[in-house]
């Protein structure tokens, strides 16, 4: 048995790990790579993942990171079924539609800036179509319903507390009358969150798959998030500024809106006071999160049950067309605005930021997590600059980091997961995370549970053997390619010595051209600064 990982391997997104056994060859999960460019390239390489030969998926949850790359394996030759649970299903059926339609303005926008210099059209990652037909591939199993997607493999979704629907997955391996464990964590969830139920107990496993996105650090108590939320609040609406929450449209949108509606029934928000879920994928979504109360916790069912809605407050409207977005952009004067992405690398909270980021009335508040290399990411790090839609805008606007909203479970509550395994004691191998999180969970979890574990990189493949130590292969040269910083750097220290030799030249010019040729190069040495302000 093989296990080879195609992503979450060291980083946060691009969740998959490819299973071959001598009766199948399928994957947990098919995550979009986000991030830094040389990451997000890695979407565009299908040949890792082998689709045609690809017999079926399991999906954890929704979100893009762990589902985003479906629509691309069904373009590229993938037939099979991809398993999920009720909820899943319905939150694919919308997430996977507005990611294409992104793939395709992508794409539509890159070609033209190509053909204005002469070259090819931009193919889309993938498009609507694709994603529909990735949409009819879907089947949905209930948690705890053992199911047998191909000979010899079993598995069982179990309820991962995560986001609404969200799994981990329970795999059993038949080889000859040998049982083979798997345990897959997907996305781990916070105990005690607004909406979703806690996290169900780890079941026994010889292996097991665990994220540790927070690995390093434990998250704020949520009254305490609430509290400095009611702060951002104040601090914008007393300056007449605008509070912009960059948020995902699943699962957080919702936790935001019912923590508004929340401060809203304690006196917290002023009355006069307009909130704008500017996100028509998160308005879809917050519909599909009323439509499924069964999979939602007790005190949640509890206020629909009498009739109270805790995904609204007074004021709260969704908007759904551009116009409407670029309306909240001319409104004067204080208002709530949660807009997706989270980590703001695409969607409408970019133009938002554009409006508000420079602005010292202005509030962003970020409630998850951000990925190395995406805008939030470099404002979260203070950045006194960021280049968004093309232009430098400076950051004057408050910046709040609330870590109390996460959906995932911080250190601790990772530890106390672990703890309930009482009778098996399994190889642990830890993904999602970034390299610091995962190497300080490894070794509190040798520390207090005595557990083997292994941090796997990116394209590492394992070939596992109960009871003996893992064999490990690895493409060196596609999985980390090596930059020849000697050369690229003499390159560039060559045209510079070019234009020097070509000084007298240019001030022979007209003045016109001088001075636009003078912007271009100072142009790119602010981007040279910035360069090596983040080495």
């Amino acid at each position: 048995m093989k296990v080879k990982f195609l992503g979450a391997a060291g980083t946060v997104t691009g969740s998959c790990h490819v299973i071959e056994t001598d009766s199948a060859r399928f994957a947990i999960d098919c995550g979009m790579h986000q991030g830094s460019e040389p990451i997000e390239r890695r979407n565009l390489d299908t040949a890792v993942y082998v689709p045609r030969e690809m017999d079926f998926f399991l999906i954890t949850h929704a979100h893009i990171d762990h589902s985003g790359l479906l629509p691309r394996m069904v373009k590229t030759g993938f037939s099979g079924k991809i398993y999920c649970t009720p909820p899943t299903r319905d939150l694919l059926g919308i997430m996977l539609e507005d990611s294409a339609h992104i793939q395709e303005m992508e794409a539509e926008w890159a070609s033209r800036k190509s053909r204005r210099h002469g070259g090819r059209m931009v193919e889309a990652l993938y498009t609507r179509a694709d994603a529909a037909a990735t949409v009819d591939r879907l089947v949905a199993i209930p948690y705890g319903q053992a199911f047998s997607p191909a000979p010899g493999v079993t598995a069982v979704y179990h309820n991962a507390g995560h986001i609404l629907g969200s799994a981990f997955i329970e795999l059993t391996l038949e080889k000859d009358g040998a049982r083979t464990r798997m345990l897959f964590s997907g996305d781990l969830g916070r105990p005690d969150q607004l909406l979703v139920n806690n996290p169900d107990k780890p079941v026994d496993a010889d292996y097991l798959f665990l994220e540790g996105t927070y690995g390093d650090r434990d998250h704020k108590d949520e009254s305490q998030s609430r509290r400095e939320l009611a702060e951002a609040i104040a601090y914008s609406y007393e300056r007449g500024g605008k509070v912009i929450i960059p948020a995902f449209a699943v699962e957080r949108t919702q936790e935001i809106l019912f923590c508004l509606h929340l401060l809203s029934k304690e006196g917290k928000i002023p009355a006069d006071l307009p909130v704008f879920v500017d996100s028509p994928l998160a308005t879809k979504a917050t519909e599909i999160f009323k439509r499924n109360p069964d999979y939602l916790d007790d005190e949640t069912r509890v206020l629909f049950d009498r009739g109270e809605d805790p995904l609204s407050l007074p004021n709260l409207r969704f908007t759904q067309t551009t116009d409407q977005s670029r309306e909240i952009n001319t409104l004067k004067g204080p208002a709530i605005v949660i807009s997706a992405s989270g980590m703001c690398n695409a969607g409408r909270v970019k133009h938002h930021l554009r409006h508000n980021l420079w602005r010292q009335d202005a509030s962003i508040v970020f409630v998850g997590f951000q990925a190395m290399g995406t805008p939030g990411r470099k404002i979260v790090d203070g950045a006194k600059t960021i280049r968004i839609l093309g232009e430098e805008v400076a950051v004057n606007a408050k910046i709040f980091t609330i870590g109390g909203f996460s959906s995932h479970a911080g250190q601790s509550q990772i530890l106390t997961w672990l703890s309930h395994f009482k009778v098996n004691h399994p190889q642990v191998f830890l993904v999602h995370g970034e390299q610091k999180a995962l190497t300080t969970l490894a070794g509190l979890v040798r520390e207090r549970f005595g557990l083997t574990v292994r941090i796997p990189q990116y394209l590492e493949e394992y070939t596992l053997t109960p009871g003996a130590e893992p064999l490990v292969s690895i493409d060196e040269a596609k999985a980390r390619p090596r930059i020849d910083w000697e050369v690229l750097l003499a390159e560039m220290e060559g045209r510079l010595a070019r234009m020097r030799e070509r000084k007298e030249a240019l001030t022979r010019r007209p003045t016109e051209e001088q001075a636009e040729l003078r912007q271009r190069l100072v142009a790119v040495d602010a981007e040279l600064l910035e360069l090596l302000s983040e080495m």
